[in-house]
């Protein structure tokens, strides 16, 4: 989908929300931006803090700014003790609900008192303030609870998403130095446990700083623990003690609260080193500003807390916020394809924060299996992870929302803490478009720069960048402020580099086109796979495509689609040229695919995504590599023998 082609001009108005000409938001943003320093030592009083800071940032070493640098605080009491201290003592914190439909509740004064018996854990096994703890969990009540427990007694956390291989694992761990280790036996996935400190215990003779492993019982299954190293969670919690208080660290604002990997397409993953107190409120207040939370919410974001999603909005800003959060463990597709609708009607969630990915495998499955749902208990959407292609939007806004509730499209990176541009119904809702983030938040100065570093007029493809501090920022990459500066503020001084292709319409909303990385190079033509796949997924019969470049002796690259189709469509010659002709009508002649590739299932991640790097094996007759965190292995021969049987097909022509 070409810059020209998407629909600026289309606005949704849901019947439930209230709509402006935008003009309290844009006054906030510019209160925000001529000076900071007030701004947010005003906004910074939603929270509490042990030592008041004199001055909001100190910009004096740019790009290692400081946010609120000399005051002092605590996450955990903030996320925790504050509220045990009024009204919401018995208010419901987390509900979660396992695979096998077991449903576990916390109050803030339980969830309280099981995090101040971890803290005591910990501290018994040596964990000081500054010292790192690794997490390999899945979504389970007692991964927050960790987090929680190691923020208060002033550790810093890294997690690693549980569906990660040993050597992944391990990479982190030794990264970051971490001391101590909390994993499970396992978790439950389409029904079957699923081994977790299996890979734990193949890492281990490779992570030489790991002195202790925490193990929760999740699932039963037999596991092996290695006498003077390994301790069951629970005993270690009896051992803690029934009624242990543990004193919340006074943390300076600057600490690190916690490292985050992410993977670049080259290189060591990153470790993206997040501050306690400017994330805090950046947290506190992004959920503000785009949700408006209530204390009647149920509010469920759907992201694992192994990646940023889940450490922002399923921890640290709903917590702070003192509202009762949904977390569940599983696929939205099992035991049933109708999971999300059975547990929003359950549970009276309020607000969903979903992904596009889940959206367009809803999308697959049909309306009837929403339709057998009361989902009246929601009040607002939101989605999350990638851009959202503008028919999945619609889908959502009519089959979900019922065409009465707002959709909050945000972006935003591991690297910003939170929120970046997002419709923000807690301050001032402009018209919705359907695929479009819309506008920046408050203190949020982006511009779109072309390869010069130079503005592009509305329209225009070209990189986001952001041109001022904000107080989620990260602080840097974990020892190696080199690579942090050279990464994000390198091609351009002073200015953060997102690496996120992006266009701006005459309203201003900006509409976020893929990754700059993610782009194939056609006849010396730049295109944007995302924009391929916002094609091919315009189709009414496709659910969902990837598209990757394959090698070509005159082009130099062409694009090679793979796509699933959604029920009650069957593969055909015709459709095939249907959809080359889609691209070529869309996107121009020099974006039409050399193949169209139709599969049953992507191979995704057991997080959601789809991995690329496969479908780029099977063009390119690579190795595939490490497979270890891929939901389904069957996607990948489905795809690698539809591919050979199309070859045969093409060659015999």
């Amino acid at each position: 989908m070409t810059e020209a082609s998407l629909p600026f001009n289309e606005r949704y108005y849901p019947s439930i929300a209230k709509f402006s000409n935008g003009e309290i938001r844009k006054q906030e943003s510019e209160k925000a931006l001529k000076n900071p320093q007030e701004y947010w030592a005003e906004k910074a009083k939603a929270i509490d803090w042990y030592k008041p800071f004199s001055k909001a940032l100190d910009d004096s070493n740019p790009p290692f700014y400081k946010w609120f640098p000399d005051g002092e605080l605590n996450i955990c009491y903030n996320a925790i003790d504050r509220h045990i201290k009024g009204p919401r003592k018995n208010k419901l914190a987390y509900i979660w609900e396992g695979e096998m439909g077991e449903v576990k509740t916390y109050t803030y004064y339980q969830l309280y008192r099981e995090v101040n018996k971890l803290a005591k854990a910990l501290k018994n096994l040596g964990v000081q303030k500054g010292d790192r703890v690794a997490v390999f969990l899945p979504v389970i009540p007692e991964l927050p609870i960790t987090l929680l427990a190691t923020a208060r007694i002033g550790g810093i956390h890294t997690v690693v998403f549980s569906g990660f291989s040993a050597e992944a694992l391990a990479d982190r761990v030794n990264d970051c130095g971490a001391k101590v280790l909390v994993t499970a036996d396992g978790s439950f996935r389409r029904g079957k446990p699923v081994a977790i400190k299996d890979n734990a215990d193949r890492a281990a003779p490779i992570m030489p700083n790991i002195e202790k492993v925490l193990v929760v019982k999740r699932t039963g299954q037999p596991v092996q623990m290695k006498e003077g190293r390994d301790i069951w969670y629970h005993e270690a919690l009896a051992n803690a003690g029934a009624n242990v208080y543990v004193e919340p660290e006074s943390m300076k604002s600057t600490d690190p609260l916690f490292i985050l990997y992410t993977s670049g397409t080259t290189g060591k993953p990153k470790g993206v080193q997040h501050g306690i107190g400017g994330y805090l409120v950046w947290a506190y207040w992004t959920l503000k500003w785009a949700f408006n939370p209530t204390d009647e919410d149920i509010y469920w974001c759907v992201a694992d807390i192994g990646w940023i999603t889940g450490h922002t909005y399923n921890v640290y800003a709903p917590l702070s916020h003192g509202m009762t959060a949904f977390l569940f463990e599983g696929t939205p597709d099992y035991p049933g394809q109708d999971r999300w609708w059975q547990m929003i009607e359950t549970h009276g969630v309020t607000i969903l924060y979903g992904t596009p990915t889940a959206v367009r495998m809803f999308m697959k499955f049909g309306e009837a299996l929403v339709l057998k749902h009361d989902l009246s208990s929601l009040r607002i959407l939101g989605s999350v992870g990638e851009p959202i292609n503008p028919e999945a939007w619609k889908w959502y806004y009519r089959v979900i929302g019922k065409e009465r509730l707002p959709i909050i499209d945000t972006w935003w990176q591991t690297e910003t803490g939170g929120f970046m541009i997002s419709p923000a119904s807690g301050i001032e809702l402009t018209p919705l478009k359907p695929g479009s983030a819309t506008l920046p938040l408050p203190s949020v100065n982006v511009d779109i720069f072309d390869e010069k570093g130079q503005s592009v007029p509305q329209g225009t493809k070209g990189v986001l960048v952001i041109k001022s501090p904000w107080p989620g920022m990260l602080q840097q990459i974990w020892k190696d402020p080199e690579r942090f500066k050279q990464t994000y503020f390198g091609r351009w001084p002073g200015i953060y580099f997102s690496g996120d292709y992006a266009v701006r319409d005459p309203d201003g909303y900006f509409w976020l086109l893929g990754r700059s990385d993610e782009v194939l190079k056609v006849a010396g033509h730049r295109i944007g796979t995302v924009e391929l796949e916002s094609a091919l997924v315009s189709h009414p019969a496709v659910s969902e495509a990837a598209v990757m470049g394959k090698e070509d002796a005159v082009k130099g690259e062409v694009p090679v689609a793979f796509v699933v189709l959604r029920s009650g469509f069957t593969p055909s010659d015709e459709l095939r040229a249907e959809l080359i002709k889609l691209v070529r009508t869309a996107i121009g002649p020099i974006a039409t695919p050399d193949a169209v590739v139709f599969v049953n299932k992507m191979p995704k991640t057991r997080s959601g995504k789809i991995m690329r790097r496969l479908l780029k094996a099977v063009l390119t007759g690579a190795p595939l590599g490490d497979t270890s965190t891929i939901e389904d292995e069957g996607s990948i021969e489905d795809i690698k023998a539809t591919y050979a049987e199309l070859q045969k097909q093409i060659g015999s022509k």
